[in-house]
């Protein structure tokens, strides 16, 4: 038996009916591939901002403790502008997606503390700034309303509306017994 010889026109044939699929197997797998990526992403900088958020939450709380707030005559307007000065590379959205709340509380284990988001959006007339007298119990919570891009983490994690996800953030703390 002779060694079969293919025809050079049998193997254009097989080649070219191959064409293309390269790029369609990866149009497929692509689609879903770069959202995987995109969501991988966005979620590291939801986290980062939660990291940021809660650093900043204590480092402007401290204020309040020690009496620097008091000192100067802190409201709720200048400490969420002393909070957002300490959230870095989220410092220029800030203003307008956090809200903060300040107030006195009777002990730590405090229950029935009013939610200002309510009805899928953040009510501000539902917070406070009241930094407290030395010696007195004070919560600081902070919420930021942070946008998302991707399809699956909205619907995983959106609870601030359509395409965001609230993030938050607290401290409590007596105040040190500074000079009033």
């Amino acid at each position: 038996m002779s060694p079969r010889v293919r025809s050079p026109i049998a193997g254009r044939r097989s080649r070219r009916g191959r064409e293309g699929v390269a790029a369609v197997e990866f149009a497929m797998v692509a689609i879903p591939f770069f959202l995987m990526i995109f969501s991988i992403l966005e979620l590291g900088v939801a986290f980062v901002l939660s990291s940021v958020l809660e650093t900043a939450t204590t480092d402007t709380g401290r204020l309040v403790r020690t009496g620097q707030a008091d000192a100067e005559g802190f409201d709720k307007v200048r400490f969420k502008t002393e909070l957002c000065s300490r959230m870095s590379v989220f410092e220029g959205d800030c203003a307008d997606r956090a809200t903060v709340d300040v107030r006195v509380i009777p002990q730590f284990a405090v229950t029935g503390l009013e939610d200002p988001f309510t009805n899928g959006a953040m009510d501000p007339n539902k917070t406070t700034y009241d930094g407290g007298d030395p010696g007195d119990l004070v919560l600081v919570r902070v919420w930021y309303e942070h946008p998302l891009a991707t399809p699956l983490l909205n619907q995983a994690v959106s609870r601030a509306g359509t395409g965001k996800v609230l993030l938050s953030a607290a401290t409590a703390f007596r105040n040190e017994p500074w000079n009033a």
